[in-house]
């Protein structure tokens, strides 16, 4: 199949496909008589693959390994569940810092009456540092 035909099946963009191919997450493919890049089946797993650890927050680097712990199929399970623990710590490290974020927020709008002087205003003095 052609980049075309990869792109459709495997829903990303051309120029997606082509960063993948010079970042080696998708090999080098075979060019036919023409010139043209040929792709097959094993490439559109590849490129599903990509997407799907994109969507669980893999970056490219991360994807890299998980590609080549895919492609040594021998190998044990045990460097997928290390790199998809550190993840899901990472996210979760991510999640709290984002709650603790949100509470402050929080209490720092229902500190604030929403009329008045904005030299009184609770938020502009919890950013400006000034103490509450």
């Amino acid at each position: 199949m052609n980049i075309g035909q990869l792109a459709s099946q495997s829903g990303m963009p051309i120029d997606t496909i082509r960063y993948y191919e010079r970042a080696g997450l998708l090999p080098t493919p075979a060019r036919g008589a023409n010139g043209y890049r040929q792709y097959g089946p094993t490439d559109t797993r590849r490129l599903l693959f990509v997407r799907r650890a994109k969507e669980l927050g893999f970056a490219l680097e991360e994807i890299r390994g998980l590609l080549a712990l895919s492609d040594a199929l021998s190998a044990d399970m045990a460097g997928v569940r290390t790199a998809a623990q550190e993840k899901l710590e990472l996210i979760q490290a991510r999640i709290d810092e984002l709650q603790r974020i949100r509470d402050a927020l929080r209490g720092l709008v229902d500190a604030c009456p929403g009329h008045g002087a904005l030299s009184e205003c609770p938020i502009m003095s919890a950013l400006a540092g000034e103490p509450a």
